[in-house]
């Protein structure tokens, strides 16, 4: 598969632009066409499931007014001719043949890929200047839009009152290109983006995960927290009387510092126990189970064999980590497998192997699978994370 980055290795784009600096890559999928129209878009957009909205900035109801899934199909036929948008988020997950294009991507670790959201846009279309707080690489894949960039006036009060979007008031263009089908712009955190469709326009962005820290961290305290009982409470045996008994003492300040602390000092294997649920739990359940589980390994097998292969469902999220640090012993480790929040103890060659490809057409070589590796395919398998396709399959 050839490089979207342009004359730039993956390497080179990592040591250089990742986020540090926007970067224009003319042509990074030279005669690329969008692989959805409009209107497939549109009837997306009014299904159940799907995160959806309409940007329209005139023309209707209200400057800048926003419609929120689920949007009802006779909206359409009452949107003005011109500056409105319909954004479609995780289409990939929705259209299992759209991650062709988040496929591209993965020279940035699967865990960091959030999703892939289509834009489209009659001429003069926008959702106003505005920053986002996560990379994005933004893909052009019908007519022509202009984009304008800017690293001036990014605070938090900048912002247009009384509308339901985080619009700019201020924006002072400081880069402006027009970009066509096949150009990609890629933006770091932090920098300001106006993006104006110069005519019937489609934009595919891939958008990366940025938790928030304080997300992360209330998330984990929560884990730390899942041991203990009422019963674990503070206790203060060495006790000392006080000239004021209204003070909270140093002495008291630091023993509790000290003892919450120390319930969020797990070892290292449970706190990437932690992370690795936490971050291949998916935003919505979007899996659709078998009709007919598999109730053994024998029929498993069979299904595979008749199968052309195995599928990842990319409504799933799928990553591991190692058990051990010893590159020499590699092989030989341990891994925890994750997929959409759970996870599983297993070799590392079958965690690298369920996580190298979507599209699995063959089991692992020179490894037979042991007990508890045939009993996650089945589960996986169960669950709708993996499923069975012929040549015909996206």
């Amino acid at each position: 598969m050839k490089s979207i980055l342009g004359s730039l290795s993956e390497q080179q784009f990592l040591d250089e632009y990742w986020q540090k600096k926007p970067l224009l890559i003319r042509g990074a999928l030279p005669g690329f066409r969008s692989p959805i129209t409009a209107d497939e878009l549109a009837a997306l957009a009014c299904e159940a499931q799907v995160d959806s909205r309409l940007v329209i900035e005139k023309g209707f109801e209200s400057p800048w007014q926003v419609l929120y899934d689920p949007l009802d199909p006779s909206v359409f036929s009452t949107l003005p001719e011109s500056h409105w948008t319909l954004l479609v988020t995780d289409v990939e997950k929705h259209l299992p043949e759209m991650s062709e294009i988040t496929d591209r991507f993965r020279f940035i670790p699967d865990w960091r890929i959030d999703d892939l959201m289509v834009s489209y846009a009659p001429k003069g279309g926008s959702v106003g200047p505005h920053w986002d707080t996560y990379d994005v690489f933004l893909l052009q894949g019908l007519g022509h839009r202009r984009w304008q960039i800017s690293e001036l006036d990014l605070s938090e009060d900048n912002y247009l009152d009384g509308i339901d979007l985080r619009i700019m008031e201020r924006f002072n263009a400081q880069q402006d290109w027009i970009l066509e089908p096949g150009d990609m712009l890629y933006l770091p955190p932090h920098i300001a983006h106006h993006g104006v469709a110069q005519d019937e326009c489609m934009t595919f962005s891939i958008g990366f995960r940025a938790p928030p820290i304080r997300d992360m961290l209330t998330d984990y305290s929560d884990y730390c927290s899942q041991g203990l009982t009422d019963s674990d409470r503070y206790r203060d045996p060495k006790l000392v009387l006080q000239r004021s008994p209204g003070e909270i003492s140093g002495d008291a300040i630091a023993d509790i510092q000290a003892l919450l602390l120390k319930q969020l000092e797990q070892p290292s294997a449970d706190f990437a126990k932690w992370f690795g649920g936490y971050t291949t739990t998916p935003k919505t359940e979007l899996c659709a189970p078998p009709e007919q589980p598999v109730e053994n390994f024998a029929e498993w097998q069979n299904l595979f064999d008749q199968a052309d292969g195995m599928l990842r469902s990319t409504a799933s999220r799928f990553a591991y980590t190692r058990s051990g640090d010893d590159d020499i012993l590699a092989e030989r480790d341990s891994a925890m497998l994750f997929v959409d929040g759970d996870g599983y103890q297993v070799s590392l060659r079958f965690a690298q192997w369920l996580c190298s490809s979507r599209r699995l057409s063959a089991l692992p070589e020179n490894q037979p699978l042991a007990t508890n590796e045939q009993n996650t395919l089945i589960e996986l398998h169960n669950l709708g994370c993996l499923y069975f396709y012929d040549k015909d399959t996206n």
